[in-house]
């Protein structure tokens, strides 16, 4: 499942962009939806990257015993991982299938890549190891998959240039992408393509989204006296939203505690602003919060329940 990290991006990512056009306010709820199928769009791509690899084995079989001259070689190419159990289970999965129809992934492939990373999985020890075994066991096939989507996508600069051209937020998304790849090979047939957040953890964006629009003006009031010696106008616009959807965690969201709130948006402060983001959030956000507890204000409420 996507994490709660990557949703605090995008929903990052969605507030930047109603700023950046001010007429976007009404349409906050659809961007942060469309920052999130991007998101979809690259879990489905990986896994169609996957099939696209293990099935290059049938075409290289049928292009090497077509040569005029083939050699024993050549009428004998392993196609074991063509026929990989789990790949198949996963093909014939409805979800997949009404996914792959609706993305349409195959519009990002590269053939060329896709030959060269069949050739370096063939020339693997792994893979010669997995083409030896004799029959199929559920982990073997797994681990073949591992190894194809860590050590030879992720860690090849063609592959991750590629997605990067081809997906506007992958560095965004890689991380995450990594893990939930890796756990959905776990448990393939657990996962939904059409709604990769899950009830809880969308309620949760759409939630953060609106309390920050929402309680904007009470944020700035809790903001603002804390800046002393920065001009507002200069501060970082990202380090302003990051600070406004802090204070929104700490007021309104029940479930999460205020240490883990103010850890989140240092990190995000430090990767996605400048070199001074992060001491600079963590000094408001920790400055507003103890405020908040000496004033005994800090009592976590959902947002439509606070009269503020």
């Amino acid at each position: 499942m996507i994490s709660r990290r990557n949703i605090r991006i995008k929903i990052m990512q969605t507030l930047y962009a109603i700023e950046a056009a001010e007429d976007q306010k009404d349409k906050a709820d659809k961007l942060l939806e469309r920052h999130l199928a991007q998101s979809g769009d690259i879990f489905v791509y990986l896994i169609h990257y996957l099939m696209q690899v293990a099935g290059y084995a049938e075409k290289d079989s049928l292009h090497r015993s077509s040569k005029h001259l083939p050699t024993e070689q050549d009428l004998n190419v392993n196609i074991k991982i063509a026929g990989n159990e789990l790949l198949w289970k996963i093909r014939e999965n409805p979800s997949y299938q009404k996914a792959r129809k609706e993305i349409k992934p195959g519009q990002w492939d590269n053939p060329d890549l896709i030959r060269k990373t069949y050739q370096l999985l063939t020339e693997s020890p792994v893979y010669k190891e997995y083409i030896a075994l004799q029959g199929r066991d559920r982990k073997t096939e797994k681990d073949i998959l591992e190894y194809i989507f860590t050590d030879l996508m992720l860690a090849n600069d063609d592959f991750i240039s590629e997605m990067e051209d081809n997906f506007i937020h992958w560095d965004d998304d890689a991380e995450m992408m990594r893990q939930l790849i890796l756990n959905f090979l776990q448990k393939p047939l657990n996962y939904n393509f059409q709604d990769l957040l899950g009830e809880e953890k969308r309620k949760f964006a759409t939630d953060l989204l609106q309390t920050v629009l929402d309680k904007e003006a009470y944020c700035m009031e809790l903001i603002r006296p804390k800046l002393k010696n920065w001009d507002v106008e200069r501060i970082a616009a990202l380090d302003m939203i990051l600070m406004k959807m802090g204070v929104c965690e700490f007021l309104y969201f029940e479930t999460i505690p205020t240490k883990v709130t103010i850890n989140e948006y240092i990190d995000l402060a430090k990767e996605y602003s400048t070199s001074q983001s992060g001491q600079f959030v963590n000094g408001i956000l920790d400055n507003i919060h103890k405020e908040l507890l000496s004033q005994d204000k800090l009592h976590k409420i959902s947002y439509k329940k606070s009269a503020n």
